[in-house]
């Protein structure tokens, strides 16, 4: 098997069961008296990161060569995924879940930055696809991403402002 199919196979299993722990949550979430907001943009979220994989594997040779140092940062950011997901703990969700009256996060990266994990979602988006020299790739889906991401941030900072300003 390729560099390039492992890299692969690596990230969608644990996207896969990140989603599974995600799904966990919001239900969590919803039986203490949360609510979704913003949901029309999740489809679309969901569609960008399909055709993410779809076209890194559709349209990079398993045989190209991967520049190390990107993939090195792909794996340095997968930790920092894991830090902001594991400071969030049972609060992550791939939704915007909120509970009012619930305390925000304000540990780990939380504590610097409102949306680590946003961050880091549009450096492996960039990343990944660079590693094996599809440039094209990661630019058109960085824009792709960047537009979904603005929204999305919008609509979370306007649902959890009430929350920050206790």
């Amino acid at each position: 098997m390729s560099l390039l199919w492992l890299c692969l196979a690596a990230v969608m299993g644990i996207r896969l069961l990140e989603l599974a722990y995600a799904r966990r949550n919001t239900r969590r979430l919803l039986a203490m008296g949360g609510h979704e907001v913003a949901p029309g943009h999740y489809p679309l979220i969901v569609s960008l990161h399909v055709a993410w994989f779809a076209a890194m594997a559709l349209c990079i040779r398993p045989d190209h060569p991967a520049s190390l140092w990107l993939l090195g940062l792909f794996a340095i950011l997968q930790v920092m995924r894991a830090w902001a997901i594991h400071s969030l703990g049972p609060s992550w969700t791939t939704r915007i879940i909120t509970v009012p009256g619930a305390p925000l996060v304000r540990t780990g990266p939380y504590r610097w930055l409102h949306h680590p994990n946003y961050l880091v979602v549009m450096g492996e988006i960039a990343t990944l696809p660079a590693a094996f020299g599809a440039w094209r790739i990661a630019l058109a889906f960085s824009l792709l991403n960047a537009s979904v991401l603005a929204w999305r941030v919008h609509c979370e900072e306007l649902a959890l402002a009430a929350r920050r300003h206790r």
